[in-house]
């Protein structure tokens, strides 16, 4: 494992973490030449994932310092490499959270390279030639074309670039459980943070009665007027969650924050399904007879293979489903996390890495 490679004389600004402090600075770095698999992109804009904040910080104990966070990125291809068709010079692209994978397993070779063993994460992650990754705080990247996505030209740029990690998180439990194509469900979403938004979004495109579970009673207005919700519950409130026992199909569960799953699960019908894309940093509590009585189920999920991205970006244009995002600048960039670690936006940080605000 290696920082660079010989192969690694690109020289690249960014912004960078150094170390556990937590703090983003200016930082100059070394990124790949543009090989014949690849496409160099020059950054756009990248989005501000709660995961850049975790890697910051080193909450999880695997940082590699220094890391260069970001991994909902959009921009526009300035190099081609020679075994690259479907992308071309100008086409405007984005990079989740996928930079490799050992592209010969059952999941690579069926479209989930994104649940491979051998994955690998757009930054602080290994690359193929043992070099560790970095993200999209910078500006340009060199990515594999295989990991990348057209952005479709009715939607933004910048207001794109988070679904490259909320959205997609959101719209492939919607897909897993047929909820695309098939409207008429009822569907549950708790917590309306960055992804939960989305999720309302996402299911009332689809032809869904959506009910926001949330433990903020000042938020429902804003999730029946502003996001169309047609149903709206405090968590914390015994005689609402009773009232709606057994109504909902399906729930996606977003929060982060430590929550027992029990008194949601009251809130499926028999057979119905909760969908975890959450990842609190305390186990969850799991009881047993509201799965035993219910016959209900609980599943996870990590974000989406590139082809399910491209399809959630191809429907996101269909529906003209955005993320709403507030711009910062780089020189924001810590102040930015400090809001998002108090939960202070609405409901997404982008980071206009160009410096241009501009109308792609």
């Amino acid at each position: 494992m290696a920082q660079t490679t010989p192969n690694h004389t690109q020289t690249v600004s960014g912004w960078a973490v150094l170390d556990s402090s937590g703090k983003a600075v200016p930082h100059t770095f070394k990124r790949r030449e543009n090989g014949v698999d690849d496409v160099t992109i020059e950054i756009m804009y990248c989005g501000i994932c709660h995961t850049d904040l975790h890697f910051a910080r080193n909450d999880w104990g695997i940082t590699m310092y220094p890391v260069v966070p970001g991994h909902e990125i959009t921009g526009i291809i300035t190099k081609v490499g020679s075994n690259v068709n479907k992308f071309r010079l100008g086409d405007r692209v984005g990079v989740g959270c996928l930079a490799a994978s050992c592209l010969e397993c059952d999941f690579c070779k069926s479209s989930r390279e994104n649940y491979c063993d051998q994955i690998q994460l757009t930054y602080n992650g290994i690359f193929w030639d043992g070099s560790i990754t970095y993200g999209g705080y910078s500006k340009f990247m060199v990515a594999d074309h295989r990991y990348v996505v057209r952005i479709p030209e009715n939607l933004p740029m910048d207001a794109t670039a988070p679904l490259l990690c909320a959205g997609i998180t959101v719209f492939s439990p919607f897909k897993d459980s047929n909820l695309v194509d098939s409207p008429g469900k009822r569907v549950g979403v708790v917590g309306l943070g960055g992804l939960g938004h989305l999720a309302v979004k996402f299911g009332k495109a689809f032809g869904h009665h959506v009910t926001v579970i949330s433990t903020s009673p000042f938020k429902e207005k804003e999730a029946r007027e502003r996001l169309g919700a047609d149903a709206f519950i405090v968590s914390s409130n015994a005689r609402e969650l009773q009232a709606a026992r057994r109504t909902l199909d399906f729930i996606v569960d977003t929060v982060s924050a430590k929550h027992s799953l029990g008194p949601i699960l009251e809130l499926l019908t028999v057979n119905g399904t909760l969908a975890v894309v959450c990842a609190p940093d305390q186990p969850m509590e799991l009881p047993a007879f509201p799965l035993i009585f219910g016959k209900r189920s609980v599943k996870g999920s990590m974000t989406g293979s590139t082809s399910e991205t491209q399809e959630m970006l191809d429907v996101c244009s269909k529906h003209n489903i955005t993320c709403d995002i507030e711009l910062v600048k780089t020189d924001n960039i810590n102040e930015a996390w400090d809001r998002l670690a108090r939960n202070d936006v609405r409901y997404r940080f982008v980071i206009d890495i160009a410096g241009k605000s501009s109308n792609l």
